[in-house]
């Protein structure tokens, strides 16, 4: 049976569950509406998501997941159900100069070999006839051998990752992979984020154990001057807590490289959010101070 809007109404759980939707959900409709991505465009979107949705996460134990219970579950029509999963997957494969990238930068801001006394990113000899094991040829050849390092290089200068000094060496311009230019590239990090980011909390507040790891912290009633203060502190700290996890990582993924069981990923992310808050914000944000124990 699908539920009315009435319905819903009487159900305090669920309307707030709508409400907290609708929140999260307006800066993506802003992205969408800037892409000229309209209602309609994504309305069958979110038809296929639903579909996928029900198929991987709702099926019953010992039974075959049919039109007609996806359809239950959805609320979505039969014929709807029946022609999306009929449909060949159009999920588009991660790009793989783009992950290749996000491996090299990890490599490159936390290598012995790549970093200088200060921990900064050294600029790397294009050559590995020149620079030896200290080159951009073997930064690339550490993580991948079948990808040029002419090909890296070549996109990364045309993205802004990285740039050449006047010694013909290359710099990373960043120390992280957020390229100024290439749609693509941003787009990747775009849905790998968002998604990890709505999953572990989706995860806690349906209660699933073990809690996954995800915090911030929130305060109102600041001055920009403020906030650019508290920016370069969580800019600094969060930093030094990335590169410690991401030099981790790289010992830990070589050391269970030919492990049987390596089948697991994580996503380790810091953010910082500021906007200046309208009065309806403000009464938004003290009904919920109101209703929060605060532990100091």
């Amino acid at each position: 049976m699908i539920e009315s809007a009435e319905t819903n109404s009487e159900n305090p759980v669920k309307q707030r569950m709508l409400t907290a939707l609708q929140r999260v959900l307006k800066p993506l409709v802003r992205l969408a509406l800037a892409q000229g991505i309209n209602y309609q465009m994504l309305l069958e979107t979110l038809k296929i998501v639903f579909v996928q949705v029900a198929e991987e996460d709702f099926k019953l134990a010992q039974r075959e997941q049919t039109d007609s219970r996806i359809s239950l579950l959805t609320g979505l029509h039969r014929k709807d159900v029946h022609r999306l999963r009929d449909q060949p997957d159009n999920a588009l494969n991660q790009p793989s100069l783009v992950t290749l990238g996000s491996q090299l930068v990890g490599l490159w801001i936390s290598d012995a070999d790549f970093i200088d006394v200060n921990g900064k990113p050294k600029p790397l000899s294009r050559l590995a006839s020149i620079g030896g094991n200290i080159s951009f040829e073997r930064l690339v050849a550490r993580v991948s051998k079948d990808i040029r390092a002419r090909s890296v290089l070549d996109e990364w200068l045309r993205i802004g990752v990285v740039h050449i000094d006047k010694n013909d060496c290359v710099c990373l311009n960043t120390e992280a992979f957020v390229p100024n230019v290439g749609f693509e590239e941003k787009l990747f990090f775009f849905q790998q984020n968002m998604h990890d980011h709505a999953a572990a909390t989706a995860h806690n507040l349906m209660n699933l154990t073990p809690p996954m790891l995800e915090r911030c912290v929130y305060y109102d009633g600041l001055t920009l001057v403020a906030i650019n203060e508290l920016k370069a502190i969580a800019e600094h700290e969060g930093m030094v807590a990335l590169k410690a996890v991401n030099a981790r990582a790289i010992e830990l993924q070589a050391e269970c490289k030919n492990t049987i069981d390596a089948n697991e990923r994580f996503t380790y992310a810091l953010y910082f959010y500021h906007v200046k808050e309208n009065l309806g914000s403000k009464l938004t944000h003290e009904y919920y101070r109101r209703k929060t124990i605060r532990i100091d």
